[in-house]
């Protein structure tokens, strides 16, 4: 029968390697892990001011368009002022006219003696035209 081989502790190149790869990958592991975690707070705090830029921004986009709608309001009813003054203005005309139309027939009237006019007071006269 064979016996087993022995096993030897040595120190060789390989090992020295080997365990030299193994603490440099932890050290960079833990730097990498650093640097990470540093830059979470630096970027923690731009996401804040970040934050705070856009909820100004919100609130001044607010204002914005509550005076839009404000200047909207106004402008219809500006317009709506305008159409209601020339229906006035239109009513006023008319009424003027009227007046004096009404003031052309009094005198009318009052220079023939009556308020009907000679044709429409005599119905002979009015085929005696023709």
């Amino acid at each position: 029968m064979t016996a087993c081989a022995k096993w030897r502790f040595e120190f060789n190149l390989n090992t020295f390697v080997i365990l030299f790869g193994f603490a440099g990958g932890l050290i960079a592991w833990g730097a990498t892990w650093e640097r990470v975690n540093a830059n979470q707070v630096s970027q923690a705090q731009s996401i804040d001011r970040l934050d705070k830029r856009l909820t100004a921004a919100e609130v001044s986009l607010r204002q914005i368009d509550n005076h839009e709608h404000r200047i909207s309001a106004v402008e219809k009813q500006a317009a709506e002022a305008a159409t209601s003054m020339r229906e006035v203005e239109s009513t006023l005309n008319n009424l003027s006219s009227d007046m004096r139309h009404a003031a052309g027939a009094r005198d009318f009237a009052v220079a023939t003696g009556g308020y009907r006019t000679p044709a429409r007071a005599d119905p002979a006269a009015r085929l005696r035209r023709f």
